[in-house]
């Protein structure tokens, strides 16, 4: 176990010493993962929201699609973009293969339906009576709606950070659509995992210590909010 313990003193040496290799990746994952979020956000929480607040014919079938896409393999999700980017494909004009912003549309598709499903069941679990008496108290509708959408901004967060804590630990569309490339479209997990196959362990440590803090970051963050909110 002694090469553990060696990677782990070696990683911490590139943490110092800002190693250009570590921190391109981790430059790599932050603003693709920041790409792709702020498009789940736009396109997920107002249909999210739509999903379960409206009642409109084939809102249960829609839905039923949606969480069925919970469990829509990376893989997959990372072919059916790649068929679309590639040159052959009817977006391949625009050259976003192996470019952050082609990792960036695999993984908001990604996120999409965890935005959706999750807000749409946060709708649905409100108390009716909230609504109920709104709309006694002659709220109009979208007065209803502002004070639907404030009682669920910390599910919202929640759900963002599900998401968010998805994305960035994705591995298979951000090989497949970025291609791995150094010093450009080199993620902490792709590198993670290359690194390894080498047992080059050193990287690897410090990339995952890197996506630790950075998970640790975003739910102290969290936590402040919540606190905040309550105060």
């Amino acid at each position: 176990m002694n090469f553990l313990s060696e990677g782990f003193t070696q990683a911490l040496g590139l943490l110092l010493t800002l190693d250009p290799e570590t921190f391109a990746a981790v430059r790599a994952t932050v603003v693709s993962t920041a790409y792709a979020m702020t498009a789940a956000l736009l396109l997920g929480l107002p249909c999210g929201f739509i999903l379960g607040y409206c009642e409109f014919p084939g809102r249960r079938f829609l839905r039923l699609i949606s969480d069925t896409l919970l469990a829509f393999p990376t893989v997959l999700i990372g072919l059916l973009v790649y068929a679309f980017i590639s040159r052959r494909g009817l977006l391949g004009d625009y050259g976003l293969l192996f470019t952050l912003g082609g990792m960036a549309v695999g993984q908001a598709i990604l996120a999409l339906p965890i935005m959706i499903s999750l807000t749409a069941q946060a709708v649905e679990s409100l108390d009716a009576r909230c609504r109920q008496t709104l709309l006694t108290l002659g709220a109009a509708g979208w007065q209803v709606a502002l004070a639907t959408i404030c009682e669920l901004r910390f599910a919202v967060t929640m759900i963002a950070v599900t998401a968010f804590g998805r994305v960035i630990t994705e591995v298979g569309i951000a090989m497949m659509l970025g291609g791995n490339i150094k010093w450009e479209t080199r993620t902490i997990t792709t590198a993670i995992a290359l690194e390894t196959s080498k047992g080059e362990f050193a990287q690897g440590i410090a990339l995952g210590l890197v996506l630790l803090i950075m998970a640790f970051a975003v739910n102290a963050t969290l936590t402040v909010l919540r606190r905040r909110g309550r105060a």
